[in-house]
């Protein structure tokens, strides 16, 4: 099922490249530009055909495609006939329009995505309210002990007497008001000999335990040896969204927490784009023997590996969530202002504008067509770094991948 699943996956993503260049292949059409080639993948054409005055086809490198759109800087060879239509020459909400048509797919399948997933598996809840602990009973056995491996057993909690619905109240003299407040307390103290405070049935009992230390993403995190447990919970409790860590939609109620869930997608994925250029050392380091963080960057290749993990895990929905959050990624990639992503292309568009505004506020004509020439070396310089970090995210990806637990 491995196999299945990263061939899945690295078809998902495919299919998501090509409807990215065919946004802007419609879009531009529909905004009368000349649309010379649709292609999908890259290198030696395979197969092609004409229709439309378009050509389309298959080439054998099947990473991606591409929308070859007529005149999109000045400087594009064009037949006199195609003239009228060369994109540059379009107006620029038009350009505007046709260069985000691309990142809108993207944003378009991850929503529908999303829905599918809030129907038919349910949607996690990013932000849950913090579970008290006056309403959870505290189940012991379940530790990680010092090796690393967690198993059943009494466990720190246990041994110091603590026993099956108990609520614990404070540990090392820090009040625990939720279970999140428990979690922190505890994580921050590995090996630690800590007095813990709990509630047993309206009595406040003081024990001493040594919280036992594991390695969790090459930090020590310490453990007390307790689990949640909805023993004596009130079924109102149980039933509030509020504390469930994921959430069941009908299709019509999926409808607005679909949108309000990408939401909040968009804004990790935006974090995470922000964040992306600190990660690449880790990565690089991974390649050597350091531990890979699990929020690092991957490419096609780690990506489908973990798509694949999700089917033979039998987490489909998993494997749609990752590839609806891969789709957000393209797309808030490609409006990164700079060239040749459609970002870049789009500020040139903005540029001329203003400019233009400027001249004529001292009287002169506008300015004409960006100078493409002038941004080869930065459009260069971009091509050459994306080469240099595709080739560090792979090779982690085959060195050190990323696994998914269980």
């Amino acid at each position: 099922m491995l196999v299945v699943g990263i061939v899945l996956f690295a078809l998902g993503i495919m299919i998501s490249i090509v409807l990215h260049e065919y946004g802007h292949m419609r879009v531009a059409l529909w905004s009368g530009m000349k649309v010379r080639r649709f292609f999908v993948g890259f290198g030696p054409t395979l197969w092609s055909t004409h229709r439309g005055g378009i050509e389309y086809g298959l080439k054998a490198i099947p990473l991606g495609g591409f929308c070859d759109i007529a005149g999109m800087t000045a400087y594009d060879q064009l037949d006199p006939a195609d003239e009228p239509r060369a994109m540059w020459r379009q107006a620029w909400w038009k350009r505007v329009a046709v260069l985000l048509a691309g990142p809108a797919m993207n944003i378009v399948l991850a929503i529908v995505l999303f829905y599918t997933v809030a129907v038919t598996w349910g949607l996690v809840n990013n932000d849950p309210e913090p579970v008290p602990t006056d309403r959870v009973a505290a189940v012991v056995g379940d530790t990680c002990a010092g090796s690393g491996e967690c198993g059943v057993g009494l466990g720190p909690a246990g041994e110091s007497g603590i026993v099956a619905g108990d609520r614990v109240t404070t540990v090392d003299g820090q009040p625990v008001g939720s279970w999140d407040d428990l979690s922190e307390i505890v994580s921050a103290r590995p090996g630690e000999t800590v007095p813990v405070t709990v509630d047993r049935a309206g009595e406040s009992v003081t024990t001493t335990t040594t919280l036992s230390s594991s390695t969790v993403d090459g930090r020590e995190r310490g453990a007390l040896g307790v689990q949640l447990s909805d023993a004596g919970i009130p079924q109102e409790i149980l039933d509030d969204p509020a504390y469930q860590s994921v959430n069941t939609y009908d299709a019509l109620s999926a409808v607005p927490a679909t949108f309000v869930f990408t939401g909040e997608m968009i804004e990790a994925t935006l974090e995470g784009l922000a964040s992306f250029p600190s990660k690449i050392p880790g990565v690089a380091a991974s390649i050597f023997g350091a531990d890979r963080a699990e929020d690092s960057p991957v490419s096609v290749v780690g990506a489908s590996h973990i798509g694949g993990q999700a089917v033979e895990l039998g987490a489909w929905w998993l494997f749609a969530l990752f590839l609806a959050g891969l789709n957000l990624f393209l797309g808030a990639f490609n409006l990164v202002p700079l060239t040749p992503f459609d970002g870049g292309h789009i500020a040139v568009v903005f540029y001329e504008k203003i400019r233009d505004a400027l001249r004529r506020l001292r009287g002169l004509a506008p300015g004409g067509p960006a100078d493409y020439e002038k941004l080869a070396p930065l459009t260069m310089a971009v091509f050459v770094l994306l080469i240099g970090v595709s080739t560090i995210v792979i090779t982690a990806d085959f060195v050190n991948p990323i696994l998914l637990p269980g």
